[in-house]
């Protein structure tokens, strides 16, 4: 009885440890990233067009590089265990993190943060290790509780980051955080438990004893992942990547430019910052819990709605104090809508498949944040930072549009059974 007792308890060890894991990992990379533009101008005097530019590539060479690795990633996870997967993201990204401190050219730089997009994805490990050990009727729980962490480590990171900047310049922040990757990967070698009925060939066994179940039934042996309902809720999660991340990598521009110097600058850039992803957090502990009581894409429909009419008012030209009231409440609404999304997905796959549909929605997070840099780069050379405000809508609106579309589907499909 305790050793069943142990075992259902062992879901709740696993969530509450890799949450803390995650806020350190987020915080470590959280550091750093919001500053990078002006750790860019350090390395290499450039114009405004050019700082946009290699800021835009800064976040789309890594999100492109990960789109291409979670994939592969998540499947070597389903072969080898989502545990010793997230173990070597965290061992590299703690020494590309290091790295990144000493790089003294633009091009050096960019080369890492390409690396740190092969390499490292934690996220993705994180979310399929804790959804294959996770009760069904807590998944949205535990996937919104998990989002919590990132948006958290973000949060945190850019006010410490801002400090430590301010202190020993940009390059520690890398160092700093690197120590902080370091730090999460004892926790997760030593309290995270993996079951291995989850995964390698106890997961085949299992997976051949269901294909053969299912020909004595004289059903289908054949266990699809990507079907028609997966497909348009990864599209669906695409859309909404692209609008929430449009903005973010410009936030150190359109604050310098607000300001019309560097003073108070990256204080104001690090508050922007850590309101916005507190927010998110919040949001992903309360709102994103609804999705254990009510219909998901019925509740993905209504909060995209809500963040439609919020991001309208984004690109008014507020105080910079309104403005990341305004910025933070668009985050909190729309911060609900990922993870409510992905449990749904979750829902529809198999334990077994996990590692393999946390890839695939990596790579399109990752996928995501590739075009949405180039985009608002491009927005800003041709127009001005503050004109990506007003592409925010758009995608909202793209995003509720798709999201009714699939839930017609969906009815269809049930009235035709």
């Amino acid at each position: 009885m305790e050793e069943q007792l142990g075992k259902r308890e062992v879901w709740k060890v696993n969530l509450y440890t890799l949450w803390f894991t995650q806020v350190l990992v987020n915080m470590g990379f959280g550091l750093a990233v919001p500053f990078i533009p002006y750790y860019l101008e350090e390395m290499a005097e450039m114009t405004n067009a050019q700082l946009n530019l290699y800021t835009g590539l800064s976040s789309t060479l890594p999100s492109a590089a990960m789109a291409l690795a979670s994939p592969f990633w998540g499947y070597i996870s389903d072969i080898y265990g989502r545990k010793m997967m997230l173990i070597r993201a965290m061992i590299c990204g703690a020494v590309i993190l290091a790295l990144m401190g000493v790089a003294d050219t633009v091009l050096i730089f960019l080369i890492l943060r390409t690396l740190q997009g092969i390499f490292t994805g934690t996220i993705p490990a994180s979310m399929a290790l804790v959804s294959a050990h996770t009760p069904e009727d807590k998944m949205s729980y535990a996937l919104g509780f998990m989002t919590s962490s990132n948006f958290l480590g973000y949060a945190m990171g850019p006010v410490i980051g801002s400090l430590v900047c301010g202190l020993f310049g940009y390059e520690v922040c890398f160092y700093v955080g690197g120590v902080l990757l370091a730090i999460g990967i004892f926790f997760v070698v030593f309290l995270v438990k993996e079951d291995a009925g989850t995964y390698g060939a106890a997961l085949r066994q299992a997976r051949l004893e269901a294909k053969q179940a299912a020909k004595e039934r004289g059903g289908s042996s054949h266990m699809r992942l990507l079907t028609t309902n997966v497909l348009m809720t990864l599209t669906a999660l695409l859309i909404l990547r692209i609008g929430r991340t449009l903005f973010s990598p410009f936030i150190a521009v359109f604050v310098r430019d607000s300001l019309g110097t560097m003073d108070g600058a990256t204080t104001y850039t690090g508050i922007i910052n850590m309101a916005m992803c507190v927010a998110t957090a919040v949001s992903s502990v309360t709102l994103t819990r609804l999705g254990d009581t009510y219909n998901k894409f019925k509740l993905a429909i209504i909060l995209s709605i809500i963040s439609f009419f919020v991001s309208a008012l984004l690109p008014i030209n507020y105080p910079l104090w309104v403005f990341t009231i305004m910025y933070a409440l668009y985050y909190f609404v729309v911060g609900a809508i990922e993870p409510v999304l992905t449990s749904a997905l979750s829902e529809e796959t198999e334990p077994g498949q996990r590692g393999a549909l946390f890839g695939m929605t990596g790579a399109v997070s990752s996928l995501g944040m590739m075009i949405s840099p180039m985009v608002g780069a491009t927005v800003s050379t041709a127009f001005s930072t503050r004109v990506i405000l007003a592409v925010i809508p758009i995608f909202m609106l793209a995003q509720v549009i798709f999201l009714v579309i699939e839930r017609k589907v969906q009815r269809r499909k049930q009235n035709a059974v």
